[in-house]
């Protein structure tokens, strides 16, 4: 014989603590997936910053360079001059 129910009452299938679990999991799956963007986000952005620290010590250098051969010239000009007076 099969119990009676009241008509308001569904019957029990398992599904509410089954739906609990599918939630939690979906929740769970959200906040990393939303970790993992913020996570890698900021890769890109120090990639560049060390390629652009890179291209600004060659910038730098040649600079140095630069300044050291305007240095010579200069040096040599003075000594040029003062040799023919």
């Amino acid at each position: 014989m099969e119990e009676e129910r009241p008509q308001g009452d569904p019957p029990e299938t398992g599904r509410q603590h089954g739906s609990g679990l599918v939630f939690l999991l979906v929740t769970l799956a959200l906040i990393l997936a939303i970790g993992f963007f913020y996570l890698s986000k900021d890769r890109p952005d120090r990639q560049a910053d060390r390629v652009t620290e890179a291209a600004n010590s060659a910038d730098d250098a040649a600079r140095m360079v630069g300044d050291a051969a305007r240095n010579a010239a200069d040096a040599f000009r003075k000594d040029d001059g003062a040799g023919a007076k």
